[in-house]
């Protein structure tokens, strides 16, 4: 399969009221953006550390609502802190409430201060590993028997770069890879992604996208990131402010590509 090259924006909501969150919404959806990522946090990750934050999936629900065109989606959810039974339900109802527009980006967790201030067990990185390859079937299941099901299979985002546990998830359930790094991280964890799927079954360089995070402008990186196999670019952006000046150049960019 050959994926096509798509932009997304991650607004990051901290630091902003929620009239600014909504207000970027629009603006990157009219720049025209693929997808608009938030994350999955109750706590900045950046800037005051105790500043203003909302919650990821009750987002999700009110930017279905607001968007006519664009997927949405967490990047990522934490696995930790939902029932998979729950976060199944709650992605079929985005799915429903966007007309089919929904990413289900999932990681196994990492920010301990979401987890000690809101009474969840931090583990190990391993524990929350092993929690997230239970979950994903859970999660395929409860879609299964839902009522009414998702409008379609809901693609599966995982973001993470463990090269024995966390690629083995991924090429078992993953349509979407996020790596964290540059591009030699990307190439070097690429193929052993695709050594986990020629274990267990599946052709992961056709069926998995690669996806990978940006932060400068097209021209200086875009060139080896694809040639790395890359075809999702997400800019992140934080409040209050949420400059889509670089995410304008990525689409522009893809534009002059196509």
């Amino acid at each position: 399969m050959t994926f096509p090259i798509r932009i997304g924006v991650q607004l990051q909501p901290q630091h902003a009221d929620y009239g600014q969150i909504r207000d970027a919404v629009l603006r990157a959806e009219d720049l025209g953006v693929d997808v608009v990522f938030n994350w999955d946090h109750f706590y900045p990750l950046s800037g005051d550390p105790d500043g203003k934050h909302f919650e990821c999936w009750t987002m999700l629900g009110a930017w279905a609502e607001q968007t006519e065109r664009v997927q949405l989606g967490a990047l990522v959810t934490c696995n930790s802190y939902r029932n998979p039974d729950l976060l199944a339900d709650m992605a079929r109802t985005v799915d429903h409430i966007s007309g089919g527009r929904l990413i289900l980006g999932i990681g196994a967790g990492w920010f301990e201060k979401d987890y000690d201030e809101f009474g969840y067990e931090f583990g190990t990185p391993g524990s929350r590993i092993a929690d997230l390859a239970d979950a994903l079937p859970r999660i395929l299941a409860r879609w299964e028997r839902s009522n009414p099901v998702p409008t379609r299979r809901i693609p599966v985002m995982i973001g993470g770069g463990g090269e024995r546990k966390t690629l083995r998830v991924v090429a078992e359930h993953a349509d979407v890879w996020h790596s964290f790094g540059d591009v030699d991280t990307l190439v070097r964890k690429s193929t052993i992604l695709d050594e986990h799927g020629a274990e267990v079954g599946r052709d992961t360089a056709s069926l998995v996208e690669r996806s990978v995070g940006v932060s400068k402008p097209p021209q200086e990186v875009a060139d080896p990131l694809l040639a790395a196999g890359a075809t999702l670019f997400t800019i992140g952006t934080s409040g209050p402010d949420y400059d889509l000046s670089l995410v304008e150049k990525w689409v522009s960019w893809r534009d002059e590509r196509a």
